[in-house]
């Protein structure tokens, strides 16, 4: 198969030296890259800035906004059999970027902020994907509840969902607990492991649910 992945945080710029982002190290996008790649398939992997190497026989292609995701998604994901959405791209970017570094002389400081565009939410209804779509749910409460509705909202096959509430799991960490949320209510529980033996069951299940089914 081929496959799109994306990875890491985006960074959404407040002026030259400041932005807002997030906790996510890019770990688990990077370790899936890696497994499909092992497992044979073709790779293009869209990162945020991370500080971690790409996988050999990857083709990467960085990025540091939500928007320039965005973009790039929509460029590389025809073609695609199959698209997992990683990355912890960020809900709002500050509506004016200042051209110079902002000092520090009032008590309190207001920025206005604007919904970043909604990766997830276009590959079908915007970019016309097809394929075997993954969304990636990051919750700290309801986890089932939020992936289940979050798979029907964005037309997704399957929310891979991570309570990262939890400590030492999720988030800047090696090691990783999810549950597979399927359509009709189905869930796949895969418990905690190292990020890397997560990625190759991961990829094992999309495998296996991606591939057509002989009627017979």
């Amino acid at each position: 198969m081929r496959l799109l992945i994306t990875a890491g945080p985006t960074r959404e710029p407040i002026d030259p030296v400041r932005f807002l982002s997030n906790r996510s190290s890019g770990r688990m996008g990077y370790a899936l890259a890696e497994a499909a790649s092992e497992a044979g398939h073709e790779v293009v992997l869209v990162s945020g800035p991370v500080t971690i190497p790409a996988p050999e026989g990857v083709s990467l292609i960085k990025v540091e906004t939500a928007r320039e995701m965005f973009d790039a998604v929509q460029i590389y994901l025809s073609g695609c059999d199959a698209a997992i959405f990683s990355a912890a791209v960020a809900d709002y970017r500050p509506v004016h970027v200042v051209a110079q570094k902002l000092k520090k002389t009032a008590d309190k400081l207001t920025l206005e902020l604007e919904r970043t565009e909604d990766i997830l939410g276009s590959a079908r209804s915007k970019l016309g994907f097809q394929g075997f779509l993954v969304g990636f749910a990051a919750e700290t409460e309801n986890l089932i509840a939020h992936a289940q509705e979050k798979l029907e909202r964005k037309g997704c096959d399957m929310i891979v969902a991570n309570d990262v509430s939890q400590a030492g799991i999720g988030f800047d960490s090696a090691e990783n607990e999810v549950t597979l949320c399927l359509p009709g209510g189905r869930t796949i529980h895969l418990p905690r492991q190292s990020k890397a033996a997560l990625a190759r069951e991961l990829i094992a299940h999309i495998t296996q649910l991606s591939a057509p089914h002989d009627p017979k």
